[in-house]
């Protein structure tokens, strides 16, 4: 088991350092001036050609590459060109927000899939009033789904708001949730869960039912198992036998696919913060796009693209235990 987690966690280092080369390549051939966007039209000749000295844009490329790699390994992610900050600066500013609507979006998918799957593998009566909007909901793209839960829930009912995280105040951790419970802000907690849970439900929907279908394929075939048909005929409920012989025995592809599904959400939440205008590395991406701000563009992407290396890394590792087989 050490070795397969060893040899798992080695290979998403390489798969990172491939990243940043990819990123690097890219910025390296754009087409635009990254000093002009830094120093802004106006600047002289002369401006600029210190400004790329100073920035080791003059230097031959493998030179600017490990000089990219040291900063990296040191934090520096460069300044961004359009809030004159340290893009770190700016992603710990933004990077929090992100992570609670992942995070619960995240938590509500794996409750809806794991719903959506048990209920179809033991055929629960009335389980269709449920699983059918569902399915209904997830073919609508997340834009749409957004724009139409802000129209009715917001809109027309109320009783959900439309944009924001909520009018409390982040602390040392900069998740709200956790930020406005500790302080004691009761008022605080209840407007961030409000503000939270469409954008996490509209976020959630999706990938609940790719995490479900899978899961419940793999709990069918699991069920039409010889060892799971003798505990049943030993009387066992159908509840004790998921339980007891079928959920280790099918999860793995679930897993697989939650790793993939969380990876996916990082990526589409971009568009659901654009909509509900959530203060994330969404909407910082996005701001920075128009602008050029390669810096800004590079770390949000190389953080997105880690966490979904990881991500995925940390699901194998949970396969292995769960199925010792797959580390043999």
């Amino acid at each position: 088991m050490t070795r397969f987690i060893v040899r798992r966690l080695a290979s998403a280092v390489v798969l990172i350092l491939v990243l940043s080369a990819v990123i690097f390549v890219l910025q390296s051939v754009s087409t635009g001036d990254p000093v002009k966007a830094y120093l802004g039209a106006n600047a002289s000749p002369a401006a600029i050609a210190a400004e790329r000295q100073a920035l080791g844009l003059n230097d031959p490329l493998p030179v600017r590459y490990v000089n990219f790699i040291v900063n990296l390994v040191h934090g520096d992610l460069g300044i961004s060109f359009r809030t004159h900050r340290p893009v770190v600066t700016d992603l710990q500013t933004f990077l929090p927000a992100t992570i609670e609507l992942v995070i619960w979006s995240f938590v509500f998918a794996v409750l809806l899939g794991g719903i959506f799957a048990v209920s179809g593998a033991l055929r629960w009566r009335g389980s269709s009033i449920f699983r059918a909007p569902l399915l209904v909901l997830a073919t609508a793209p997340p834009f749409l789904l957004a724009l139409g839960g802000i129209v009715l829930f917001y809109a027309q009912l109320g009783i959900l708001p439309a944009n924001g995280r909520g009018p409390g105040e982040t602390g040392p951790t900069g998740f709200l949730l956790i930020d406005t419970l500790v302080a004691g802000d009761t008022a605080g907690f209840a407007s961030a869960a409000q503000h939270l849970l469409l954008p996490a439900v509209v976020l959630a929907i999706a990938p609940a039912i790719a995490i479900g279908r899978i899961m419940r394929s793999s709990l069918e075939n699991t069920f039409g198992a010889d060892y799971v048909r003798t505990a049943e005929s030993k009387g066992l409920t159908p509840f004790r036998v998921l339980r007891r012989h079928v959920v280790r025995n099918s999860i793995g592809p679930g897993l697989s696919m939650a790793g993939l599904q969380l990876g996916f959400m990082f990526a589409g939440v971009v568009v659901v913060e654009q909509i509900f205008s959530w203060p994330g590395i969404g909407n910082y991406l996005a701001a920075s796009i128009p602008t050029s701000d390669f810096p800004a563009i590079a770390g949000v992407t190389l953080v997105l693209g880690t966490i979904y290396i990881v991500a995925n890394a940390l699901v194998d590792v949970l396969q292995a235990i769960a199925d010792p087989r797959l580390n043999a």
